[in-house]
C-alpha cells in the first residue's frame, strides 16, 4: 500500500495543469463547422453551385378492397453549371412494409426510382427549354404539363441559389 502511495504521488506530480492564458482564450466553434473555402470537384461544381434537399414519409391508406403502408425516402440534388444551365436529379426508394394485395405487389413497388432527372437551359428571358426523365411509378403523365401559365420553373424564379449564405 505504502507503494501505490509513492507512485500516485509521483505521477500526480508530474502531471501538468492548465495555463491561466489558456481559459481566456476565446472557442471558435464556428470555423470548424463552417468553411467557405471549400475546394471544388474536379474543378466543375463549387459547394455554392450545389443544394440538396432530404424527405422521408411513412403514410397507411386503406380502400374497400384493401390496405397499403408505404415508406419513402427522397434525396433532391441541384446542379448550378452556370447561369443559364442546370441539372436537377431527384431519387427516391419506396417500400410497403405491410399491404393486403400480396408478395408481388411488394415485389413490384419496393425499389429505387428517378422521380426526376431534368436539366433546365435558359435561353432568354422570355424563352427557356427543359428536358424531363421520370420512372416513378405514380407519375401522373399530362399532355399539358409544364404549359400552365401559373408554372414557374423553380430554378431561374426564387432560387435558392440566388440567396445570400
Amino acid at each position: 500500500m505504502k507503494k501505490f502511495g509513492i507512485i500516485f504521488l509521483l505521477v500526480s506530480s508530474i502531471l501538468l495543469g492548465q495555463f491561466k492564458e489558456e481559459l481566456n482564450k476565446p472557442v471558435d466553434i464556428k470555423s470548424g463547422v463552417y468553411n467557405k473555402s471549400f475546394g471544388s470537384l474536379l474543378g466543375l461544381l463549387g459547394v455554392e453551385d450545389f443544394n440538396m434537399h432530404h424527405s422521408f414519409g411513412l403514410s397507411f391508406s386503406t380502400f374497400g378492397f384493401g390496405s397499403m403502408a408505404l415508406g419513402s425516402y427522397t434525396n433532391t440534388m441541384n446542379f448550378k453549371f452556370s447561369d443559364k444551365l442546370n441539372l436537377l436529379a431527384e431519387f427516391s426508394i419506396l417500400n410497403s412494409p405491410y399491404n393486403s394485395f400480396g408478395k408481388d405487389f411488394s415485389k413490384q413497388i419496393n425499389g429505387l426510382y428517378i422521380d426526376r432527372l431534368q436539366m433546365n437551359y435558359k435561353i432568354s428571358d422570355g424563352m427557356s427549354v427543359m428536358l424531363q426523365y421520370s420512372n416513378s411509378p405514380f407519375n401522373y403523365y399530362s399532355p399539358f404539363y409544364g404549359y400552365s401559365p401559373f408554372y414557374r420553373n423553380s430554378f431561374f424564379y426564387n432560387s435558392p441559389f440566388e440567396r445570400e449564405w
